[in-house]
């Protein structure tokens, strides 16, 4: 009697185990397949965020090329987070968060490596760029070639 009792309980957790978890991972997005709402929402959605960034390059819409180059990489920004969360489908509850702590971690040392590179080539280039010599008063560099010698 007593292992019958055990194996009925032991039978009512693993029910519980298994229909609590199926029902919270369906209602909390952690599913590890999305529905095909989903992916057409992440479909529609990349496809604007696309056509967006295309279309204000291609137009010349934004004069400013450094105007222009941050408006393009926060289209990326949120274009990687659309794919994150409708392909991907990573939230903060997936993987217990590890997935939340591995894609920060990655953030992390891509923004330090980016920063990094962008700052050693912005000095090296003007470290290395040759001095112009300095022209007299109300002479171009043109003017300065074109004048004997």
């Amino acid at each position: 009697m007593s292992d019958h009792n055990h194996h009925g309980h032991h039978g009512h957790a693993h029910h519980d185990d298994h229909g609590h978890g199926d029902h919270d991972a369906h209602h909390d997005g952690s599913a590890i397949h999305g529905s095909m709402r989903d992916y057409v929402i992440g479909f529609v959605l990349a496809v604007i965020l696309t056509a967006i960034p295309f279309w204000l390059v291609m137009n010349n819409v934004i004069k400013d090329s450094a105007t222009a180059g941050f408006v393009l990489l926060g289209f990326a920004v949120v274009q990687i987070v659309v794919h994150m969360v409708y392909f991907l489908h990573m939230n903060s509850k997936s993987e217990g968060g590890w997935n939340m702590l591995a894609l920060l971690f990655t953030i992390i040392t891509v923004v330090i490596a980016m920063a990094g590179s962008i700052w050693v080539m912005f000095h090296m280039n003007h470290n290395m760029m040759p001095t112009m010599p300095t022209a007299p008063e109300g002479n171009t560099p043109q003017q300065m070639h074109d004048m004997p010698m």
